[in-house]
């Protein structure tokens, strides 16, 4: 970092995720963030109270990745029930893709998602909200019959049920030769379900 670049939380977290990819949860300390910015410890501790603070929005950033790439058929046009199997194979996609890329990452990544199950829990209702979103629309459209009153409690019913496929703990099954016949036999099942 020059003199002239600004320290900010953006900064720190894309330093952070460095550090933990090249030192591992266990060894990574904000210190080695702190010189890899080439800021002082107390820099970094003006943006993040305590290396618990940090791990935790490294952890929210990375689950709000998935988020961004869902939205289109969350707020997309186009049927809802084709929206719907485009949310839940887009999200199996990334899933899988980040499970199946950097292992290191994703090995540090399993264990932060354990420390902060707060930040997890948020991530799921957002994930669970757009959900609910689609079958509001499959309701209103006459696809879903979802009752009206109950779409966030159908939603979290297909997020469920769709677990093996967005759950890092099935991440080992996710490269299995059967899994994509797997996934589409859960798609059709629960739209079969929701069907109006």
């Amino acid at each position: 970092m020059t003199a002239t670049e600004t320290l900010t939380a953006a900064r720190i977290l894309e330093a952070t995720e460095e550090v933990l990819r090249r030192y591992g949860p266990a060894k990574a300390t904000v210190v080695d963030v702190a010189r890899a910015l080439g800021v002082s410890h107390g820099s970094v501790y003006r943006h993040f109270r305590t290396k618990a603070a940090l791990r935790e929005a490294v952890t929210e950033r990375w689950l709000e990745r998935t988020l961004v790439p869902l939205a289109p058929y969350t707020e997309g046009p186009g049927p809802a029930d084709e929206r719907l199997t485009g949310w839940l194979t887009a999200l199996f996609e990334l899933k899988r893709a980040k499970a199946g890329g950097d292992r290191e990452l994703m090995d540090t990544f399993m264990v932060l998602i354990r420390e902060n199950s707060a930040v997890v829990d948020r991530h799921e209702e957002h994930l669970v909200e757009q959900i609910a979103a689609i079958l509001a629309d499959g309701h209103r459209e006459g696809v879903f019959a979802a009752p009206e009153t109950d779409f966030r409690a159908t939603a979290r019913a297909v997020f469920d049920a769709t677990d093996r496929f967005h759950n890092p703990a099935h991440a080992a099954e996710w490269t299995d030769p059967g899994i994509g016949e797997a996934f589409a036999a859960v798609v059709a099942l629960v739209r079969r379900a929701l069907r109006a």
